[in-house]
């Protein structure tokens, strides 16, 4: 979710820390969860152990990743920069009776956790925000051997197969232009940024490394689509400021232009990289 600024020169707007400033109740109410099948496939890729498994969730905003896995582990631990988001996700689950996460406030690169005590490590819609090389150095260190390091993310919303997703893309770009994706780098086809992505995590000693990518139908209502993209760092009404009616008023527009149902159907596109830190050392005695 949110992180610090640890690249060089100006950070872009989207990317800032304070980007999700006062989202956590859109956050919560209109992201889409990620799919239970996929959730599925990264505990079964993870080699949870039965009994005993702890994890850490970076980046964790209001707890999406946290929340839906935390039935298979005695502990998870679940940081972000944002209050806001960290006290959302404590609410939401305490609403749903689970109480094995630690929540806390902070920096991901900042954060302290025992040296290979963890068996999955987890990143979902936060890496790319993230001092990536950091990031990964520390995860290696928390991990057990032969523990995860998974990252998680969704396609983007400028993006997607749906006809009435080119309306979408091109009111925003109209109020935004083109957001950048990505910290301290520029935007890149999404299977070169994925690359870019496992290129990073195999530097800090990770192996194998596997990334899929599931899909899931869904049709959004009008309210709820306007509300999804409230929950992003640069359609939030905070990002938009006074021009945020007006932005909701011309994609309403045009979305009921292109469909006046106000039903908006699609396979959304989920993805997960998830990469081992292997049993043996690179360098140790066999």
């Amino acid at each position: 979710m949110t992180s610090g600024e640890p690249a060089p020169g100006p950070v872009p707007p989207n990317l800032r820390a304070n980007a999700f400033v006062g989202l956590a109740d859109d956050y919560v109410r209109y992201r889409l969860p990620y799919p239970e099948p996929m959730v599925a496939a990264i505990l079964d890729e993870a080699r949870i152990p039965a009994a005993g498994a702890r994890a850490i969730d970076l980046a964790c905003g209001t707890g999406r990743v946290a929340v839906a896995i935390a039935s298979r582990f005695v502990e998870i631990l679940a940081v972000d920069l944002e209050p806001e988001m960290v006290e959302a996700g404590r609410q939401d689950a305490d609403r749903r009776g689970i109480s094995n996460i630690r929540w806390s406030t902070g920096r991901a690169e900042d954060f302290a956790a025992p040296a290979g005590a963890f068996h999955l490590v987890t990143a979902g819609e936060a890496f790319h925000r993230l001092d990536r090389p950091r990031i990964a150095a520390l995860v290696y260190r928390w991990l057990a051997p032969g523990g995860a390091f998974v990252t998680l993310g969704s396609q983007n919303f400028l993006e997607g197969e749906a006809p009435w997703r080119r309306v979408v893309a091109e009111v925003v770009r109209t109020f935004v232009g083109e957001p950048a994706r990505r910290l301290g780098a520029p935007n890149a086809p999404l299977a070169e940024e994925i690359a870019d992505e496992e290129a990073t995590i195999r530097a800090a000693g990770f192996a194998p490394l596997v990334s899929r990518e599931f899909g899931a139908a869904h049709e959004w209502r009008l309210p709820e689509l306007l509300g999804n993209l409230r929950s992003t760092s640069f359609l939030s009404r905070a990002a938009l400021g006074d021009r945020h009616q007006a932005f909701e008023a011309a994609l309403t527009t045009a979305l009921l232009a292109y469909d006046p149902s106000g039903r908006y159907a699609e396979t959304v596109r989920f993805g997960y990289t998830v990469a081992r830190r292997p049993e043996v050392s690179p360098g140790a005695d066999e």
